[in-house]
């Protein structure tokens, strides 16, 4: 039995711990309180050729970005269809929900796909991977699982995809590390960058980036079959004039700019060090609380935590310790399908800093506590705030 909300709860400030959408900065949103503008201006060209080149200071290689007016799912399909033959071999390399998403994809578009899978929270193999790369046209793979918490090894995979089959064309699912976690695809070999703007680029949902190496750009199939709206080969030589076929979402990209600046206030190791130690806080938070990592090599984007066995005999669940959040205002996530009741999922994608770390532990804290599981106080802040401060 739960105890009743806490009289202070009503005074809470709602929060967004979930990992993606994420919170966003007060001067990106008054960046969206502009009046409207109009995206054939000047001003709004010059700001679209700017932003681009940003997106391309965050990977930190020399990659052409694609601004979609759309979530990281049509990003990724935008790149497929305009990189990948109709009818060609496609490698699927899967671990859990949205890696999934991509053999589904590639499979309704109607290419030979090749599944290479391993169960949720596991890691994908490189040479299980290599092996069914060897006559395929192209390989789709996640570098972090947000269903599961896992950072695959992309680096590893890449180099043992390339040995077999120099030729193939990597598509990275980075919709939860760019700008997160450490991404060299120019020195890993991969070819395309896919992401969102809705998780590190702490900017409302509406927004996917692909980027693409030279050696990706080249391969561009001119006129698509599979894509008009998302016929990347033409969107790519509208943009480098900032011209863009279709209407983009021109508020957001205002608003991306500013949120952009503040990632970019840093060097990138920098950024990636500091969003894994915040990560590793609230995996350390969680370990007080009996909360263990889903994950043996967790992405520093989320943290997906196994709930600890009740008081008796009855076990929490993910569901549970999401809805005790929601109970605070504390937006966090279950599990995803089939495994909503296995984990719990909090995050600081978005704009957030190391002592906005602190809080979760904190709110996890009163969570449990309102949960009836026994812990001691203020364990779970201490451990964040002993990672925080190596």
């Amino acid at each position: 039995m739960t105890k009743p909300p806490a009289p202070h709860i009503p005074l809470n400030r709602p929060r967004l711990i979930a990992p993606g959408p994420v919170e966003v900065s007060p001067a990106t949103l008054l960046a969206l309180a502009q009046p409207q503008m109009h995206h054939r201006t000047p001003q709004a060209r010059a700001k679209f050729l700017e932003v681009r080149g940003k997106l391309t200071q965050l990977l930190g290689d020399a990659f052409e970005a694609v601004i979609v007016t759309g979530s990281g799912t049509a990003a990724f399909e935008g790149a497929l269809v305009s990189l990948v033959p109709a009818g060609a071999k496609v490698v699927n390399a899967s671990a859990g929900k949205f890696s999934e998403r991509w053999g589904e994809m590639a499979e309704r578009l109607g290419y030979a796909v090749v599944k290479v899978q391993k169960p949720w929270g596991e890691l994908l193999d490189a040479g299980e991977i290599a092996a069914a790369c060897q006559d395929a046209y192209a390989l789709t793979i996640t570098h972090s699982e947000t269903s599961t918490g896992a950072l695959h090894d992309l680096e590893s995979i890449a180099a043992a995809a390339k040995a077999v089959n120099p030729d193939i064309v990597i598509i990275a699912d980075c919709v939860t590390s760019y700008g997160v976690a450490e991404l060299r695809p120019g020195a890993w070999q991969v070819d395309v960058i896919v992401s969102g703007s809705q998780k590190a680029a702490a900017t409302p949902p509406g927004l996917g980036f692909v980027l693409f190496s030279p050696e990706a750009e080249s391969k561009l199939i001119k006129n698509t079959p599979k894509g008009f709206y998302l016929d990347l080969e033409r969107e790519l030589r509208g943009q480098k004039e900032a011209n863009t076929p279709q209407t983009p979402a021109i508020n957001l990209i205002y608003a991306l700019d500013v949120s952009l600046d503040r990632l970019l206030s840093v060097p990138l190791e920098v950024l990636w060090a500091e969003k894994k130690r915040q990560n590793d806080a609230l995996i350390a938070a969680g370990d007080a609380l009996g909360c263990r990592s889903w994950s043996g090599r967790p992405t520093p984007a989320v943290a997906v935590l196994m709930p600890p066995a009740g008081s008796g005999v009855k076990r929490i669940g993910g569901k549970q310790v999401a809805a005790a959040l929601a109970d605070m205002n504390q937006r966090a996530l279950p599990g995803q399908a089939p495994h909503e009741d296995t984990v719990f999922r909090i995050s600081t994608l978005g704009y957030a800093d190391r002592y906005d770390a602190l809080a979760v532990a904190g709110i996890l804290e009163d969570a449990f506590s309102a949960l009836g599981h026994p812990f001691e106080r203020g364990a779970a802040v201490s451990a964040a705030w002993q990672v925080l401060s190596k």
